[in-house]
């Protein structure tokens, strides 16, 4: 398969997830009623089109420039530092649901977001952003 299609497949990828991560975020853009908290599906939207966004910058980077040159080590560390945001994210966000959150509310059915899961979810996010550019920076596309 071309590289250019492989770049490509990542841009469509970061765009769904884009697209995901705002519908997440803002549920009113596709006519659902914003509700005082945040729900599961609302939650789990979040973090999938946030998982597809760090997957096709990734994607796209690698494939657009450094598709002939291997990885060297700072890109390694920035590609593995852009996939544990996301883990990290995921943990932080299901955390309640997963038993080791210190929210009640899941007996009750409500998904209970405190500020600490908001906190790390914001800082893995930023984790996985700072993952991305070290990965594009770190490399030289020239050395063959």
């Amino acid at each position: 398969m071309e590289s250019w299609c492989v770049a490509q497949f990542g841009i469509v990828l970061g765009a769904l997830g884009f697209v995901l991560l705002v519908i997440g975020l803002f549920p009113g853009l596709v006519g659902r009623l914003p509700n005082p908290g945040v729900g599961l599906i609302q939650l789990i939207l979040i973090l999938v089109g946030f998982s597809l966004l760090v997957f096709g910058a990734l994607l796209y980077v690698k494939f657009t420039f450094y598709a002939t040159v291997p990885s060297n080590l700072t890109q390694q560390i920035g590609s593995r530092l852009g996939l544990t945001g996301i883990v990290f994210a995921t943990i932080s966000g299901l955390a309640d649901i997963l038993g080791f959150g210190s929210s009640a509310g899941i007996a009750a059915g409500d998904v209970v977001i405190g500020q600490l899961q908001i906190a790390g979810i914001i800082g893995s996010f930023f984790l996985s952003a700072l993952g991305v550019l070290i990965y594009t920076v770190a490399g030289d596309p020239d050395v063959n």
